[in-house]
This record gives structure tokens, sequence and C-alpha cells, in this order.
């Protein structure tokens, strides 16, 4: 039982390590358009984020989205307009991730 337990706080540990590399991957992207992602579980949520980190990071506009989303469907709109710009436009094959 301890070894489990011992082995359950090293991957939290690990996991927390790569979030923070990660929000501060994408904070180094975004901030050239002065944004920026203080938690990637919930700043990402409205896909407003990242779909400004997917225009950066491809150097092309995505040109129709909710620029303000109120409610639960237009968020995963966005999300889902991200996703797939990025398979359909860029090529990028996408496993495991969905909105």
């Amino acid at each position: 039982m301890v070894a489990a337990e011992r082995e359950l706080a090293e991957d939290a540990q690990w996991k927390k390590i790569q979030q923070n590399t990660f929000t501060r991957w994408v904070n180094e992207h975004l901030k050239t358009v002065n944004k920026h992602c203080g938690n990637i579980e919930t700043d990402l949520a409205d896909g407003l984020r990242l779909l400004a980190l997917v225009e950066v990071l491809s150097g092309k506009r995505i040109p129709r989205y909710n620029k303000r989303p109120m409610i639960i469907s237009q968020r995963i709109e966005n999300v889902t307009i991200a996703l797939r710009f990025l398979e359909n436009d860029e090529g990028i094959k996408l496993v495991n991730i969905g909105k």
C-alpha cells in the first residue's frame, strides 16, 4: 500500500511539473498577442486562448469563431474549430484529443 501511495505522489508531482512547463510554453507564445494563461485547465476551456495560440503558431488567421462565448455550446464550438483547423488546415493528426 505504501509503494502505491508513493507512486501516486510521484505521478502527481510529475503532472504538476508538466503542467507548469506547458503553461510557460503557452504564455511564451501568447505574449506576442498580449494574452496570458494562468491555468491551462480553465483558461483554454472557452477556446479563445486556444484559438489565439493556434493562430500564433500557424501564422494564419482563423476567420470565424465565437468571440464572446457565453454558453457551453459556444465554448465547445470554439475548441472544435481550433482542433479542426489543426487537422484540416495544418495536417496535424490528433489522437485521443477531442472537445
